[in-house]
């Protein structure tokens, strides 16, 4: 089965298991990839109804109150807490840090996977790739704020986004006209870069109203111009990067915020209002274009630092 499935998406994953004594579940998981999320979702949806049987897309909130294990040690809702992190400047980011009792030096990274595996299935796998920004994992002797018990986290995590969406409702989505700025640098090898961005999107005051970047990545052949497009490629490579402009409009909740192309890599960023569109999108630009290879990243960012590197003032 493992091998069908990555025949219709390589990202996919599954889990099969009893959901009842009567019924078998299976779950196509994206492992919290965020640009296959969209393509789990779709394909449970088209799955037909049969006796006996549940489709799930995504690993579901889990009860877990008798915890995890593996690797010799114990995750449960007794031995992992919480705080919160106040960011200077970025008072939307949402990071978090997990205090697991048992993590020392000899096994911090099982416990840095367990604590990760547990919150999977705790918050569920949608939940878990989306609603946290950023986040640690720390042993207890390093704690330097009062613990929240894990099991208050659903409530934190649905208090601020309630926040978050009331504060944003209101503001006004993107709307000047675009104004660009050619940028020129030299990387560490001595090659070019020449980066073309919307300047006028970074001035925008609401930036984590779009907090998903989307980075289109399209390898060509350099090797006689200095790492950067020849004709050919370039008149290919513009064909592409509009054909992703015309499809990601502003008026459904896409921003085009540039390009930058350097040692046989063109990288092409949009930000987003929601993941799922922007994905689909993209990934068929991907499969319609064979002849280059090509790569797509979606993460969340909220207040765009990606981008601070263009900040020319």
């Amino acid at each position: 089965m493992s091998s069908q499935l990555r025949k219709i998406n390589v990202g996919f994953y599954f889990l099969a298991g009893m959901s009842d004594d009567e019924t078998v579940e299976l779950i196509i998981t994206a492992e919290g990839e965020i640009k296959n999320i969209v393509f789990a979702e779709e394909i449970i949806a088209a799955a037909p109804k049969l006796n006996q049987w549940k489709f799930t897309a995504l690993k579901p909130e889990m009860n877990l109150d008798s915890g995890i294990r593996m690797e010799g040690l114990e995750f449960n809702t007794e031995n992992i807490h919480f705080y919160a992190n106040e960011i200077e400047g970025y008072p939307d980011e949402i990071d978090i840090t997990f205090v697991y009792d048992h993590l020392n030096a000899d096994n911090k990274d099982s416990a840095v996977t367990g604590v990760c595996i547990f919150l999977d299935n705790f918050l569920g796998e949608l939940n878990f790739a989306t609603q946290i920004d950023t986040f640690n994992v720390i042993g207890k002797d390093e704690v330097k704020n009062e613990l929240i018990p894990i099991t208050k986290l659903k409530d934190y995590l649905q208090w601020r986004e309630r926040e978050f969406t009331e504060k944003y409702k209101n503001v006004k989505d993107f709307s000047e006209e675009d104004a660009y700025t050619v940028l020129e640098a030299v990387l560490n090898n001595g090659l070019p870069l020449i980066a073309t961005i919307n300047t006028t999107s970074l001035k925008y005051d609401a930036k984590a109203s779009y907090p998903w970047i989307s980075v289109l990545k399209i390898h060509y052949n350099g090797e006689e111009n200095n790492g950067l497009p020849e004709n050919e490629d370039y008149e290919k490579l513009n064909t592409i990067e509009e054909t992703a402009f015309q499809n990601l409009k502003n008026e459904e909740g896409n921003l085009y915020i540039g390009r930058e192309s350097a040692d046989g890599v063109r990288e092409i960023y949009f930000a987003s209002k929601d993941f799922r569109s922007v994905s689909k999108i993209l990934q068929k630009i991907i499969k319609d274009n064979p002849e280059y290879k090509m790569s797509l990243e979606i993460y969340k960012d909220k207040y765009w630092q990606s981008f601070e590197r263009y900040n020319i003032n």
